[in-house]
């Protein structure tokens, strides 16, 4: 006879080891090593600027197994920094992205899109000077390791997108002194796995 017992023990181990393995794992964003930044026309296309956001923070869930996760990022479009400060008090302005009414911009995933176990690209929602448009990052190198010093995994990856920013209605100087609104994004990013809770106290 068919010993019940000895059959789905372990059918029930496997499955719970199968769903810690797929557990989902959340980071949280390293914002020291963390730098979005820009490259944009300038004067005819004669040269590029080049910026970076100072100050942003976020999020990033990664099930490997599954192949899922997702990720936020929020800019503080305050710290915008063109290495210039005459550009900088100009961004700023209600003419470019108006920061007074539209301090952050944030960017949230949709989709994320696995190569075995590589991130290659992720789909999502760009908001910028209100508006929201859907951006794909292509994701150029990702990977984890542990980190030398909190002794906890440490991943990080290198994405980039070309965007119109007329189409987040900042269309400062493009058609005269500018020749088209293209700026294409460069996102080096750092995120911490969280610590595990403890038991509860």
């Amino acid at each position: 006879m068919l010993n019940l017992k000895n059959t789905l023990l372990p059918a029930a181990l496997l499955l719970a080891c199968g769903a810690a393995l797929a557990a989902p794992e959340s980071y949280t964003i390293d914002s020291s090593h963390t730098y979005p930044s820009f490259k944009a026309a300038h004067i005819g296309g004669i040269s590029f600027w080049r910026g970076k956001i100072d100050k942003n923070s976020g999020a990033v869930v990664l099930d490997r197994a599954a192949k899922t996760g997702s990720i936020e990022i929020l800019m503080d479009m305050t710290s915008i920094d063109f290495g210039l400060d005459k550009m900088n008090e100009h961004a700023k302005k209600e003419d470019f992205f108006d920061v007074a009414k539209y301090p952050t911009a944030t960017y949230k995933s949709t989709k994320l899109t696995f190569t075995g176990d590589t991130l290659t690209a992720v789909d999502g929602d760009l908001t910028l000077h209100g508006v929201t448009k859907p951006v794909r990052l292509t994701v150029n190198q990702f990977k984890c390791i542990p980190h030398p010093f909190y002794k906890r995994e440490v991943c990080g990856a290198d994405a980039s997108a070309t965007i119109d920013r007329t189409d987040f209605g900042v269309s400062y100087g493009v058609g005269k002194a500018i020749p088209d609104g293209k700026v294409t994004l460069e996102i080096q990013v750092e995120a911490l796995k969280d610590e595990a809770a403890g038991p509860a106290g």
